[in-house]
């Protein structure tokens, strides 16, 4: 019997694939679970319709994330903290910081989930450098400049 796949089933396949597996398994295990569909010729046509609009989909994402790479790369973002002796900042500079920092100062809102600092906390005042992944493999490159109030 052929099932289409409706999550990644171990030993299997993925999801959205198109699959063999024999009529005990389907209909006692798969079709129940809520794991697959039988692959009659209109569900195979609403499979490949699903799969090109995701495609598209993805497409338009990945561009609005390069354009967006293009954008941030080389951009520098000021910060003011307080600072004791040493250059040591009271406290520490966070990614949170950072992206409403890049909102104020360059209008590009991005979620704190996504910008990465070197090592995990800035904790004295000078230059440091961030990574934004913005999408799956587009990152871009962040100057971050901590300087005292």
């Amino acid at each position: 019997m052929e099932i289409i796949l409706k999550q990644d089933v171990a030993n299997l396949g993925y999801k959205d694939e198109i699959v063999k597996v024999k009529n005990g398994y389907a209909n006692n295990y798969l079709l129940p679970q809520g794991l697959a569909i039988i692959a009659t010729p209109s569900n195979k046509k609403i499979l490949a319709e699903n799969i090109k609009q995701r495609a598209f989909k993805e497409e338009k994402l990945r561009k609005d994330a390069e354009a967006l790479q293009t954008a941030l790369t080389g951009k520098s973002v000021k910060l003011m903290a307080k600072v004791g002796e040493n250059g040591q900042l009271f406290g520490s500079i966070t990614n949170q910081q950072v992206a409403e920092a890049l909102k104020e100062q360059h209008n590009y809102d991005v979620d704190r989930k996504h910008i990465v600092l070197d090592g995990e906390k800035i904790k004295t005042v000078g230059e440091y450098a961030a990574m934004v992944n913005i999408y799956r493999d587009i990152k871009a490159e962040l100057k971050i400049e901590v300087v005292a109030e």
